[in-house]
């Protein structure tokens, strides 16, 4: 979100250098212009694209910094042009705070996630015309929801639906758009189209692939989970998914034209040829881990089965909000495990480490204040 870097007001959790230790920070945010919301910031989650950001693995050196598009709060002020949210109701943001508003992405195609002028919640530089309120704020990377408050265009806030509790709602801005938008285009706009059911692989099951393995079987598809080890077989058996080590050969090897679509979750280097030779003629390899280093393929194993390998960037506007009314009809919301602020840096050495949960872990944001 847009942020007046020697301002104010704002409490956050911050990132001064690569080492990604979270430690207080303090700055401004500006006043919302009129078509802005103002919300005080009440959870919101962590993502491991956050310790990316945080850590130099995205060349984004610009501390202090602060992360976090996983938010959910309350509205405290709205603008005159502010028609949809009134002071007091319940509002997430995600990944995008701002686009520009014009280009058949953003006016036709409700896919302002891939729009060139697109502002990201978090390591942005500020761009100018967007309002005098904003002056302070231009050219001065954006921070995120490890803080207090923000300020937002209306275009990229969203209604919680009642039945999602707060600390839940930021989670389902990230890994619950980011697993529902392929899921939506290769399995619930397919239905019906050849036999029986789609028959899903989602590699890795941290946060996103518990999302994923929810949200596939909501929409009717039967399920594997692609994993190193069988260590979390009981958990996929009890959200009703089979499981498959990848990283034995032989199973793996079994699995020849099983899938219709695959959807790979995992954010570090592995191994994906053998994982996509499981896909059925005509079937699609989803990429959605931010990954730096090229993955090893051979272009004839695609040729022969007609296979797609395709990204996968969160959703837009039109299609988030289809994500919320699916997940409240279906009743699904992440694993979230709430934590104090104070916990944040250690959580952040976790996930680093390798050692974090399944869980989406939530930052308590009314406990910044005890730091």
């Amino acid at each position: 979100m847009a942020t007046i870097e020697k301002g104010t007001g704002t409490i956050a959790l911050g990132a001064f250098d690569k080492s990604a230790v979270l430690k207080k920070r303090e700055f401004g945010r500006p006043a919302p212009g009129p078509d802005d919301i103002a919300i005080d910031n009440k959870f919101c989650g962590m993502c491991h694209s956050d310790l990316h950001a945080c850590n130099g693995d995205w060349g984004m050196n610009m501390y202090p910094f602060t992360p976090g598009h996983e938010i959910a709060g309350i509205v405290t002020a709205v603008g005159a042009n502010v028609k949809d949210f009134k002071v007091g109701d319940r509002a997430a943001v995600g990944c995008f705070v701002q686009s520009c508003g014009t280009c058949d992405l953003c006016s036709e195609q409700g896919q302002e996630n891939y729009c060139p002028n697109a502002v990201q919640t978090y390591g942005t530089p500020f761009p100018e015309g967007k309002g005098d309120n904003f002056k302070e704020t231009v050219g001065y990377h954006t921070n995120g929801g490890y803080s207090d408050k923000i300020v937002v265009n209306q275009r990229f806030v969203f209604q919680i639906p009642e039945s999602i509790s707060m600390e839940d709602a930021g989670p389902l801005l990230c890994a619950g758009i980011t697993v529902f938008s392929p899921l939506n285009r290769h399995v619930l706009k397919k239905a019906g189209v050849g036999k029986g059911k789609k028959h899903v692989g989602i590699v890795g099951f941290g946060g996103l692939g518990h999302m994923a393995v929810k949200i596939a079987k909501a929409m009717g598809a039967d399920v594997t989970v692609f994993s190193r080890s069988n260590k979390k077989e009981a958990q996929a058996t009890a959200m009703g998914a089979s499981l498959l080590v990848h990283t034995d050969a032989k199973s793996l090897s079994e699995q020849v034209r099983v899938f219709d679509c695959i959807i790979d979750t995992v954010s570090e280097s592995h191994p994906v040829a053998s994982i996509i030779g499981t896909l059925k003629v005509g079937g699609t390899m989803v990429l959605l881990g931010a990954i730096g280093a090229p993955f090893e393929l051979s272009a004839f194993p695609l040729l022969v089965n007609n296979h797609s390998i395709e990204g996968s960037l969160v959703g837009g506007i039109p299609e988030t909000k289809e994500m919320l009314e699916f997940c409240a009809k279906h009743d699904i919301v992440p694993h979230c495990k709430v934590i104090h602020a104070k916990d944040a840096a250690a959580q952040f050495k976790a996930m680093s480490d390798g050692t974090s949960g399944a869980e989406r872990y939530v930052i308590d944001i009314s406990t910044l204040k005890e730091l």
